[in-house]
């Protein structure tokens, strides 16, 4: 490295330490205090800005990594190296953003879309998603954790790339491949905690406080003494992934679990921060949040008191079309499925079926608008105006991460759901009026669960997590032996996407399905109206059919299990695309009715 180095400055917050040391490719150098930022220290040192070996050492202890480290090559206990961002070649090819309405977005885990787990192996991946009409894929998170393999929700140093993925560069090349093909590319980023192991912030400051306790233990620092750093600290790592790795949007974990009581909420200064970026750069970034709480406020404008945020989440869709389809109940899918339990005068304007409850949210956007909630004890939300508030601020989807992960087995709905409820749900995902998202396999009904898996390098915390997960199931009846042992590699095995399905059957025909209904997408644009105020949405219970109303088209599904013949609300005049009836139906037939075989969805024009 000495052949290359150059001097190069070297800057830390550690404001209770009281002497500072950098390590540079094995040789110390003071640092000094900077006397305009109290807790700040700064040192220039010989290094290779692109491959230099580094680290911190407070007051004569053990070499830490940095915190604000691009890239951690041994692991996130290991030292730090130097990434040089400008020495990337990106490819000629010009890149405008990709704006989030309008899109398909498409979740996949980097660990398990390919069996060889890497950026560069799903890259090559990337032309079936091109080919299927995805507009955005949205990567888990990717920052480093300890192991191999593990969902990435335990990740720490906020800024560096996990490297078996393949470290920053690989993610580079990732994201470049993907827009040459016109995919924008979405960052999964946890901002509400760290992971239990390889976490050393704590030693260096009070990035964490005990004035809010969450799930993980103390909170992250954004609102007690030292907030501001903290805050800095998170706001320079979203803007990193946007600038450094042409990042298009984020998706924000959990942000109900930000513990912050300031004026200004740190939700509502990364939004400015971002909209800033993105108008110096000419691109269309935005910020999608996960969140719990079912408030409009969480993307109203900040000109209008809130937060400023693209898009959320929106879990009320997801249960309410799982719950129709699959009959559960049981926990928060309870009053999805019709069976609210309450006080009689808090649950007696809730929907009495999923046909309805699902009706409700393609409408209203949410079932819980301030409504009581089962699963909660209370009521829960807040109502959105549908005549102000788009439907696209919203992302619709029927399986997730978490929907699928978080069971007992990971099973997907694939595998108790038939292929005509799989094409209806799909209907009604892609053609909603909010912004459609696919979990990776999805489109082919995939047979591979999506289990629970890490690898932790600590044996009591292997251990823990383990027997953690096997109480956490026994509570619901399952056997400690039925549920997967989550460090074992035969779960991560069993994860992952096997590619030969999608060239037989059932998966190529509904693969074929998704193409179609996103083809559709794109050539009729009341397909995509985000104008919640004009959807319509007619069902019968007890007969299990539901239509929905979109401007001229109607996507009518049958949900049972027999033949149903569903009213239009028009007169049908051609049927755009079907799965599991006939592209013409009878024309002896009334013209404003439509005959669907049991478990089977068409997508129709209707004039009248």
């Amino acid at each position: 490295m000495a052949d290359r180095a150059t001097p190069h400055p070297f800057r830390l917050w550690a404001p209770e330490a009281r002497h500072v040391e950098v390590e540079v490719d094995g040789a110390r150098h003071p640092m000094h205090a900077v006397p305009d930022r109290p807790g700040w220290w700064q040192a220039t040192a010989p290094a290779d800005p692109g491959g230099s070996d580094y680290g911190f050492r407070l007051d004569g202890g053990e070499l830490l990594p940095d915190p604000r480290s691009a890239r951690q090559p041994y692991g996130p206990d290991g030292p730090s190296r130097l990434v040089d961002h400008a020495a990337f070649r990106w490819s000629d090819t010009p890149w405008q953003g990709r704006a989030l309405p309008g899109s398909v977005l498409y979740e996949l885990h980097i660990g398990t879309f390919t069996p060889e787990g890497t950026f560069g192996a799903a890259a090559e991946r990337l032309d079936h998603l091109a080919g299927l009409g995805v507009d955005l894929v949205e990567l888990m998170p990717v920052c480093p954790f300890p192991g191999r393999h593990g969902w990435g929700y335990d990740g720490v140093s906020l800024w560096a790339v996990h490297e078996p993925y393949g470290g920053p560069d690989g993610l580079k090349r990732f994201v470049d491949a993907a827009h040459r093909r016109g995919i924008g590319v979405v960052l999964d980023v946890v901002h509400n905690h760290l992971g239990p192991a390889g976490n050393h912030l704590p030693r260096f400051g009070p990035y964490f406080t005990d004035r809010h306790h969450t799930p993980w233990g103390a909170a992250v620092n954004l609102d007690a003494p030292g907030s501001d750093e903290v805050r800095d600290y998170l706001l320079g790592s979203a803007l990193a992934w946007l600038r450094d790795y042409r990042i298009d949007g984020l998706r924000l974990d959990a942000v109900h679990a930000l513990a912050d009581d300031r004026a200004t909420p740190f939700l509502e200064e990364l939004s400015r921060e971002v909209d800033r970026l993105g108008a110096a750069t000419g691109r269309p970034l935005f910020l999608i949040a996960e969140s719990d709480l079912n408030d409009p406020r969480t993307t109203a404008p900040r000109e209008a008191g809130g937060l400023g945020l693209t898009a959320q989440w929106s879990d009320d869709f997801h249960h309410a079309l799982h719950a129709a389809l699959t009959g559960e109940s049981q926990g928060y899918y309870a009053d999805f499925a019709g069976r609210p339990d309450g006080p009689p005068q808090a649950v007696a304007g809730l929907p009495r079926g999923p046909l309805a409850a699902l009706a409700r949210t393609l409408t209203r956007g949410w079932l819980h608008d301030g409504t009581w909630s089962s699963f909660r004890q209370r009521t829960h939300g807040r109502p959105l105006d549908r005549h102000r508030t788009p439907g696209h601020r919203l992302l619709g989807y029927l399986q997730t991460h978490d929907q699928v992960g978080n069971r007992a087995l990971g099973d997907r709905i694939s595998a108790t759901a038939s292929p005509g409820l799989l094409a209806a749900a799909a209907a009604l995902v892609l053609a909603s009026p909010f912004t459609p998202m696919l979990f990776m396999g999805e489109e082919w009904g995939a047979a591979t669960p999506w289990q629970y898996f890490t690898d932790h390098t600590d044996p009591d915390l292997a251990e823990a997590v383990r027997q953690g997960r096997r109480r956490e199931f026994a509570q619901h009846g399952w056997k400690a032996e039925e549920v997967p042992d989550p460090q074992a590699r035969s779960t991560v095995a069993a994860s992952t996407l096997d590619w030969s399905e999608p060239d037989r059957e059932p998966h190529r025909a509904l693969l074929a399905w998704y193409r179609e209904l996103i083809r559709l997408r794109r050539a009729h644009p009341a397909l995509t109206d985000p104008d919640l105020s004009a959807v319509e949405a007619r069902y019968d219970e007890a007969e299990r059919w539901l239509v929905v109303h979109r401007g001229p088209y109607r996507v009518a599904a049958n949900l049972s299990a027999e033949p149903r013949t569903v009213p239009l609300g028009g007169v049908h005049t051609a049927t755009l695309a079907a799965f599991g009836c006939p592209r013409a139906p009878d024309p002896s037939g009334p013209r404003d009715r439509l005959p669907l075989p049991a478990a089977s969805v068409a997508v129709v024009r209707t004039t009248g």
